[in-house]
């Protein structure tokens, strides 16, 4: 992938204030030093999805202790489904597996977590965290678990009845909404009502437990983004932070399809809000962040201030080093897809626009390429200190073979995409596929290897006794001649979410492979029946961040 940095450095007479003055809400007091830059830590969703456990955890904030602390990353945040039992049957989309006290809150997994099992929850991990000069931080999802609607637990500290002619206590079933169950995650979440007296106090009762056991951050899932925008949930959680009365910084996840706009309805109740969805170590992930952070940065919404300090738009964990694949059930495993080069970008990106550094990989696997990335002085100094961060210029490229890459897209463009067919007369490539037409709004697949191509060699489907015909709509798309295959859409992860990545893999030729068969429809779209994923081109470009410094730097990131 040609990706090049170019960092250019000018010293003047002038200095910058770290933290420009803004108008905003007046900050919650205790909690008006939160976040004034950028936070930084370890998170163990890339390297461990959900399985990860109490040793694991502790080795990687060891490392951070010893050896990223005095680089500013300060907290380690255990990521999703620390309640579920490492079971056989387990995983992320099944139910039946998850741990809840008697009030239908959350409880660690004791086989994971060996130290929850006097009752105390993650209370010994965070003192074992906390001596080590680090924050400890966890991830929740919203709403309630169906394990306690099915369990109907009580509500603790609920005042008053749901039903005043008998005046029973509330349970978990009065606070659920049938109906809002997450999207990512339909099997074992849903929503509650957060207007009544329960939903308030079941609320309340989480963060007054995370408060009790040292929790200093909280990645609070499945409340923003389009599909999963939970306003009333957000104002809800912030507000029972505040009234625990322990500081926490406040991070809002997923993010899918997040505007400008919708960050600015939450910017003032968190510190940090997800913009983007998962991001994992695939050139295509790291090149749709470009807009997005261009989009946030243009509006103003960089270090605003807060009810709770300062609030930043997050580009989601950097997924670098020793990794695991998304919704595994496996630990690390396999190094980061990313060239040497895409990881000097993603790192100047996410510096450049200001987000939070969330490590993501196994820090006991950490090579001293990656250490030296993340610990670059010049990427942290302008990660916490620079300011005026904007995307100067975005210019297309020339089109020509080299320019333009294969990938993938989820056919949801509202603009058809221009597939033809074509023959092509004295060529062993008689029938082609070709690209045709582009257009400036195209959003990329988020996941996907890319191949460079513009016409791809066609061979047409037939079925059973019937004749290809060299106009059919179904066929089979060749791979570059140098692979010597075919191309398909493959799948990792849990289909339907988030939790997935889709890639562009050479394999070899099979008609009876449902997923190498490709429709052209009379839209012009070239689309996998198997995935429901269509095939773009892709044309490169080359886009230009600056920012100033209180130093005088000027910073010209190239991508």
């Amino acid at each position: 992938m040609p990706t090049t940095i170019s960092i250019v450095v000018a010293f003047v007479g002038l200095f910058f204030s770290i933290l420009c003055k803004a108008d905003g809400g007046v900050p919650t007091k205790g909690f008006e030093h939160l976040a004034l830059t950028p936070p930084r830590g370890w998170n163990s969703y890339n390297s461990f999805s959900w399985i990860v456990s109490e040793k694991e955890f502790l080795d990687n904030a060891k490392f951070v202790s010893e050896h990223l602390l005095k680089f500013g990353y300060e907290y380690v945040v255990v990521d999703f489904l620390w309640y579920r039992k490492l079971e056989p049957d387990a995983s992320v989309w099944s139910s039946g597996h998850d741990v809840i006290d008697q009030w239908g809150r959350p409880v660690p997994d004791p086989g994971r977590w060996p130290s929850s099992r006097d009752g105390r929850g993650f209370a010994r991990v965070a003192e074992q965290v906390h001596a080590m000069g680090l924050k400890f931080g966890i991830h929740v999802m919203r709403g309630i678990s169906t394990a306690a609607v099915q369990a109907n637990t009580p509500i603790l500290g609920a005042k008053g009845s749901p039903d005043t002619k008998s005046g029973r206590p509330w349970l978990a079933a009065d606070i659920a909404v049938p109906g809002t169950e997450c999207k990512w995650m339909t099997c074992c979440f849903m929503g509650i009502d957060a207007s009544s007296e329960g939903g308030r106090a079941f609320v309340k009762s989480l963060y007054d437990q995370y408060a009790s056991w040292g929790v200093d951050f909280i990645k609070h899932d499945c409340v923003f983004g389009v599909p999963d925008l939970r306003i009333s949930e957000i104002e809800l959680v912030s507000k029972s932070i505040a009234e625990a009365g322990r500081p926490m910084v406040y991070s809002l996840s997923p993010g899918v399809q997040a505007t400008p706009e919708i960050g600015s309805k939450v910017s003032n109740m968190a510190n940090m809000y997800r913009v983007t969805a998962d991001d994992w170590d695939t050139w295509s992930d790291l090149e749709t962040h470009f807009d997005v952070a261009r989009d946030f940065a243009a509006a103003g919404m960089i270090g605003a201030p807060s009810e709770r300090g300062r609030s930043w738009p997050d580009l989601d964990m950097l997924p670098l080093g020793w990794l695991t694949d998304p919704g595994a059930p496996v630990g690390p495993h396999r190094w980061c897809n990313l060239s040497p080069a895409e990881q000097h970008t993603q790192v100047s990106l996410w510096a450049m626009a200001k987000s939070p550094l969330m490590y993501g990989g196994d820090l006991r696997a950490i090579d001293n390429a990656t250490l030296s990335l993340i610990t670059n002085p010049w990427i942290l100094d302008i990660n916490a200190h620079s300011v005026d961060n904007l995307e100067l210029q975005s210019t297309p490229s020339h089109t020509s073979s080299k320019s333009s890459r294969f990938g993938l897209s989820d056919c949801k463009d509202e603009i058809p995409r221009r597939w033809s067919l074509r023959s092509v007369r004295h060529s062993q490539d008689a029938n082609q596929v070709c690209w045709t037409s582009t257009a400036s709004s195209e959003r990329r697949w988020r996941k996907g290897e890319e191949l460079p191509l513009k016409c791809l060699h066609w061979t047409p489907f037939a079925s059973g006794s019937q004749v290809a015909n060299t106009s059919s709509r179904m066929g089979f798309i060749a791979s570059p001649p140098e692979l010597h295959g075919c191309l398909a859409p493959v799948v990792l992860g849990i289909s339907n979410t988030e939790v997935q990545q889709p890639s562009m893999q050479n394999v070899e030729c099979s008609s009876e492979e449902p997923n190498q068969l490709w429709h052209l429809t009379a839209e012009g779209r070239l689309r996998n029946e198997h995935t429901g994923l269509c095939a773009i081109v892709v044309e490169e470009g080359e886009r230009i961040w600056v920012a100033r410094h209180s130093s005088g730097l000027n910073l010209n990131l190239k991508s």
